[in-house]
């Protein structure tokens, strides 16, 4: 098992991108902690892990620094460290409307919440992981690049460029610590999306712009992100790996 005798934190881990991410490191090994806003959900996808999976939840606002420094002391308190940290907490973006007709409150928004929540969670994970033998892994996801025409993705983009930034700057901070930041770039996750209509739609779109005509999956990103924050990626970091099937080719 790629994760076995990892602790692993997932802010967001009773959304779709979470829970699917938490069923592939339950998968590999890893001892859970699932952070979110809503205890519910949280437990829900505790509960589908199964009796085998090590599985913890906590309320946790990932916006609130005290919040988020409380549970990573928790989490160390417990289980002895934090090995991989993997925020994927909603932007709160707003998509449709072209940028230059955007309240300018609807286009900031995703720019500011995840600048804030990546910050706090990664700082709140190196904290500890810098004091721990062999470091740790802070996964980030939704890695910058061009955006399609005619899709207006409003602050979304932004934001993803201001995650990409952040990972290169902890990347060469932490580096000495042995600490390792990794970017997981998709170019959309249609399973994600709860209405159907829409579903379809974006996979079509995602579909006819991928160079392999596939659309990534839940179980993709979860694979990819257990790839990354296992030992067999331990020279990877200041990176993104890309799961796009082919739509970004840089």
């Amino acid at each position: 098992m790629l994760l076995e005798d990892k602790t692993a934190v997932i802010y967001g881990g009773g959304g779709a991108i979470g829970s699917g991410v938490a069923r592939v490191f339950a998968r590999e090994g890893a001892r859970l902690f699932l952070a979110g806003r809503t205890r519910s959900k949280l437990e829900a996808v505790a509960g589908a892990l199964g009796s085998g999976a090590s599985v913890s939840v906590a309320e946790v606002d990932a916006l609130d620094a005290d919040a988020v420094n409380a549970h990573a002391d928790a989490v160390v308190a417990e289980a002895g460290g934090i090995d991989i940290s993997f925020n994927v907490i909603s932007q709160q973006d707003v998509q449709g409307t072209p940028m230059v007709e955007m309240d300018v409150e609807d286009y900031l928004r995703p720019v500011v919440t995840t600048a804030r929540t990546t910050f706090l969670t990664a700082a709140a994970a190196a904290r500890h992981m810098r004091r721990q033998p062999g470091g740790g892994v802070i996964l980030l996801f939704g890695g910058a690049a061009d955006p399609p025409r005619g899709i207006h993705l409003g602050g979304l983009q932004t934001a993803f460029h201001a995650v990409e930034a952040m990972r290169r700057q902890l990347s060469a901070e932490l580096g000495a610590d042995g600490i390792r930041v990794v970017t997981l770039r998709t170019s959309g996750i249609a399973e994600s999306i709860s209405d159907p209509s829409l579903r379809e739609r974006i996979t079509e779109g995602i579909v006819e712009a991928s160079v392999l005509g596939r659309v990534p999956t839940l179980q993709d990103v979860g694979n990819a992100a257990a790839f990354a924050a296992s030992d067999r990626a331990r020279t990877v970091t200041a990176a993104h790996i890309d799961i796009s099937a082919g739509t970004f080719m840089d």
